[in-house]
């Protein structure tokens, strides 16, 4: 009898030799593929939030809209309809970037339910060309905000009520911001534009308004409308 211990053999024993096991590389695939995603969503999102973002994407009709943001103050600049503009500081939108930091979507706060509606509309050519100029009223309606104000009277823009308002401008022949019984009650945007110069509302009935520097009266504005004063 031999007095050398059996050595215990592996299980494999007698099998032949396989190929080494490798280890699987699909968790970092698929987490690259997870960062590139979340990398081009986010810069998707900071390019939505851009000028930029609205005419490349959407109609041609907003080319004209946006090239009134990239004007400035102090230069010649022209409006949402091609029409020549003194000085780009006429216009609210020039004013609200470079005092305030404001683009598009500081106003134009889009809803799901506008974006499918204007996508279907950009898709069937069904729209205005120039597109047809919203009110105040218009865009509280789209970014359904409950208050008929809170586009420009709110805590982050004009932090004032109507009554303020009618105090600021009290000392004036005619207060355009005062409710006077048996007067038609104008809204912000029937004198204050953005893509285009303000229009004293007044001049529409008095000949004798007076017409701020850079404004222009009810009848030199509607001259300039496309499709008769929409």
């Amino acid at each position: 009898m031999s007095d050398q211990t059996p050595v215990a053999q592996p299980d494999n024993a007698g099998e032949a030799p396989g190929k080494p096991r490798r280890k699987t590389k699909k968790p970092f695939i698929y987490g690259i593929i997870a960062l590139a995603v979340v990398g081009l969503g986010g810069a998707f999102w900071v390019w939505h939030e851009t000028p930029g973002f609205c005419n490349a994407v959407c109609h041609s009709p907003m080319d004209a809209t946006v090239s009134t943001y990239n004007c400035s103050s102090g230069s010649p600049a022209t409006d949402k309809w091609g029409n020549p503009v003194p000085d780009g500081s006429d216009m609210l939108v020039v004013v609200h970037k470079e005092k305030a930091g404001a683009d598009c979507l500081t106003c134009h706060i889009p809803t799901i339910q506008e974006q499918v509606k204007e996508v279907a509309e950009w898709t069937t050519g069904n729209y205005y060309d120039p597109l047809t100029e919203r009110s105040i009223a218009d865009l509280n309606a789209y970014g359904a905000r409950a208050d008929a104000n809170a586009l420009c009277m709110n805590e982050a823009c004009h932090n004032v009520g109507k009554a303020d308002l009618a105090r600021a401008t009290s000392a004036l022949a005619r207060n355009p911001h005062a409710e006077v019984e048996g007067h038609p009650l104008f809204e912000c945007s029937d004198c204050h534009k953005s893509h285009r110069q303000s229009v004293n509302a007044c001049s529409g009935c008095h000949e004798d308004a007076k017409i701020p520097e850079g404004w222009l009266t009810v009848a030199q504005a509607t001259a300039l409308v496309p499709h008769g004063g929409r």
